[in-house]
C-alpha cells in the first residue's frame, strides 16, 4: 500500500532505478541499495546506501524498517558478459539472493518481490529462430544455457519455498529482455536494445556505416520497454499470485530486423557486417496468455515507440562520448 515503507535492491542499476522512481511517484517510502549509484541520473530514493550484498550484515542493514522488499540486485549483464563469467555470476548471486530473502525473513518483511530471467528456460526449446513461446511451465526438465539462468532458477525455488514455509508474501517474475533509457550501452554489460542504438548512433555521427552484428543476426528475441515492466512489477506486487509469472513482450523480431528498425528511427542507411561472437540461444520468445489472466494486463509499449525513445537518448550519449574524445567536433 502507498505510504509503506519498501526496499528497492539492485537501485543503482537500470530497472532498480526506474523502479525506484515509479515507487515514489506511487507514494511509497523507498530506500535503495546497491554498491553504487546510478550512472545517469540522480536517484528519487528516500535513502540510498551504498552496501555489498554478498554481506549478511549489510542484508541485514538493508531490510531494517521496511515492510516491502523488491530483490533487483545481481551481478550480471548482456549476453557478452554473461556467457563469459560464470563461476563469478554464480557465486556473487547465490550469496545476493540467499542473504537478502533470509534477511527479509527476520525483518518481518511482508510481501518479497524477485527478479527472475528468461534464462531459467531450456536450451533445448530455444534451438530455432522460429522458436515456440515459452509458457511458464516449460522451465521443466530443466537446461538453462547459463550459469546465471541456473542461479535464478534456484533462488526462485528458493523464493517459493519461503512462502510455504514461512508465510512470506513471495512474487517472482520471469523478466524478457527489458530496455530503455538510463542503462548501460558501452560498458560490456549492455544488453541488445542498447548495443544496437549505440552502434546505429555512431554510424549515424561519423558517417560510417557498418554496423557489426554477432553471428548472422537471424537468432531472435522479445524486448520490453521499461515503462511496461513497471507497471508489471507493480501490479504482481499487488496480486495474490505467487507463482514464477512471465513478463515480457510476445513480438518476436530477428537482430538484423532490430539493426533495421533502429537504423529506420535514426533515419541511416547502415552496413550489417556479421562477425563472430556469442550470440545466446537461437530463439527466445514470451508466451504471455498467464500474464493476461493473471494481471489482466499486458505491455502496451510497441517496440517501435520504445526504441525511439531509447534511440534518442543513447545517441546523445554517443554523441558527448565522440565529442570527449576528439572524433566529433
Amino acid at each position: 500500500m502507498a505510504g509503506q515503507k519498501v526496499l528497492v535492491t539492485g537501485a543503482g542499476g537500470f530497472i532498480g532505478h526506474h523502479l525506484v522512481a515509479y515507487l515514489k511517484d506511487k507514494g511509497y517510502w523507498v530506500r535503495g541499495v546497491d554498491l553504487k549509484y546510478p550512472e545517469f541520473a540522480s536517484t528519487a530514493a528516500d535513502e540510498f546506501e551504498l552496501l555489498d550484498l554478498r554481506r549478511w550484515d549489510n542484508c541485514l542493514q538493508a531490510v531494517r524498517g521496511v515492510e516491502q522488499v523488491y530483490a533487483l540486485a545481481a551481478d550480471m549483464g548482456g549476453m557478452g558478459f554473461i556467457s563469459a563469467h560464470h563461476a563469478q555470476i554464480l557465486h556473487n548471486n547465490i550469496l545476493i539472493n540467499t542473504h537478502t530473502l533470509e534477511a527479509a525473513r527476520l525483518a518481518g518483511v511482508t510481501r518479497y518481490f524477485y527478479t527472475s530471467s528468461a534464462c531459467v528456460y531450456p536450451e533445448y526449446l530455444q534451438t530455432d529462430s522460429h522458436v515456440v513461446p515459452l509458457k511458464e511451465e516449460d522451465v521443466y526438465p530443466a537446461q538453462p544455457q547459463d550459469a546465471y539462468g541456473w542461479e535464478k532458477l534456484v533462488s526462485e525455488h528458493m523464493a517459493r519455498h519461503y512462502h510455504d514455509e514461512y508465510g512470506m508474501q513471495t512474487h517472482i517474475v520471469r523478466f524478457h529482455n527489458i530496455f530503455g533509457p538510463l542503462g548501460a550501452w558501452n560498458d560490456g554489460r549492455e544488453k541488445a536494445p542498447a548495443a544496437m542504438c549505440r552502434k546505429v548512433a555512431v554510424a549515424r555521427l561519423t558517417g560510417d556505416p557498418v554496423v557489426e552484428i554477432w553471428g548472422d543476426g537471424e537468432q531472435t528475441r522479445s524486448f520490453c520497454y521499461i515503462d511496461d515492466c513497471l507497471e508489471g512489477i507493480y501490479r504482481l506486487m499487488q496480486s495474490d499470485y505467487t507463482e514464477p509469472l512471465n513478463l515480457g513482450q510476445d513480438r518476436l523480431i530477428t537482430i538484423n530486423e532490430l539493426a533495421d528498425l533502429v537504423a529506420n528511427i535514426a533515419g541511416v542507411t547502415i552496413v550489417k557486417k556479421h562477425i563472430p561472437g556469442p550470440q545466446g540461444v537461437r530463439g527466445r520468445n514470451s508466451d504471455n496468455t498467464r500474464l493476461r489472466q493473471v494481471l489482466g494486463w499486458e505491455p502496451q509499449i510497441s517496440l517501435e515507440e520504445g526504441m525511439a525513445r531509447t534511440y534518442a537518448w543513447i545517441e546523445e550519449q554517443v554523441r558527448l562520448w565522440l565529442t570527449r574524445d576528439g572524433i566529433l567536433v
